[in-house]
């Protein structure tokens, strides 16, 4: 049972680090290249420690060559001396450390050729990492911008949307507007229907009139032929000056 509830709560655990891992790749990929890092150095301190060994070897090597050569050197001295057991001494001496420095040379060869290639294994493993990071970097960033593709796309959907919203309720207010505007039409042409035009020409025919006698009045005053009409005589027009002469009060 404790069991079981153990595995339950990884698993919610796990669910909650996945889910805040999709929501920040970026900080993933930080965490990941700082792994690298660390790893790379490890590996570097274990790669030093391999090629100090390696120097250590090449010492003994170099060491024993002198050693060989030193012998050598004793032996064919002792020889010409005529030394046989210093001779057979130094020869055995001589055995050893040829047997010594050809295991030596065998490891360095060895450590040598493991050397560089964990030198290459690492290169080629960092190369595929920063590779792989890289492409990750492109995908993170072409998922930004799909991301922002999409985002955009949804206010453009909803946007229409909203528009298409707004253009009935215009299309509801211009038939109301329309509807009002019908209804004033009407009602001015009651009003118009309503008025007495009859009574409106008479007056016009009336002013009209009026409006004609005083002009001809003052027309024949002053002595001016209206149009269509002949001119006053000069006795039409002395008479009628006398005429209105004798019609003012007369003075005593």
């Amino acid at each position: 049972m404790f069991k079981r509830i153990a595995n339950l709560i990884r698993g919610f655990f796990g669910m909650a680090v996945s889910s805040v891992e999709k929501k920040n790749p970026e900080a993933l990929l930080e965490v990941e290249k700082e792994n690298l890092r660390e790893q790379i150095t490890q590996f570097n301190k274990g790669l030093a420690a391999h090629a100090g060994m390696c120097e250590k070897l090449m010492s003994q090597v170099k060491k024993l060559e002198a050693e060989e050569k030193d012998l050598t050197t004793k032996i064919k001295a002792h020889l010409t001396a005529g030394n046989k057991d210093a001779a057979g001494q130094y020869a055995l001496n001589l055995q050893s450390v040829r047997t010594q420095l050809q295991e030596n040379r065998e490891q360095l060869d060895s450590a040598e050729i493991t050397y560089k290639e964990l030198i290459k294994t690492r290169d080629q493993s960092v190369q595929q990492a920063k590779a792989k990071i890289e492409q990750l970097k492109m995908d993170l960033n072409d998922l930004k911008v799909k991301q922002a593709t999409a985002e955009l796309s949804e206010m453009a959907s909803g946007m229409v949307t909203e528009i298409g919203g707004a253009g009935d309720t215009l299309n509801r207010l211009q038939e109301m507007v329309d509807e009002e505007r019908q209804k004033a039409a009407g009602r001015a042409r009651v009003a118009k229907d309503s008025v007495d035009f009859a009574d409106v020409k008479v007056k016009e025919t009336e002013q009209k009139a009026l409006a004609d006698q005083a002009l001809a009045d003052f027309a024949a005053a002053e002595g001016i032929a209206m149009e269509g009409e002949a001119p006053a005589s000069s006795d039409e027009a002395a008479s009628g000056e006398s005429g209105s002469r004798s019609m003012g009060p007369q003075s005593q």
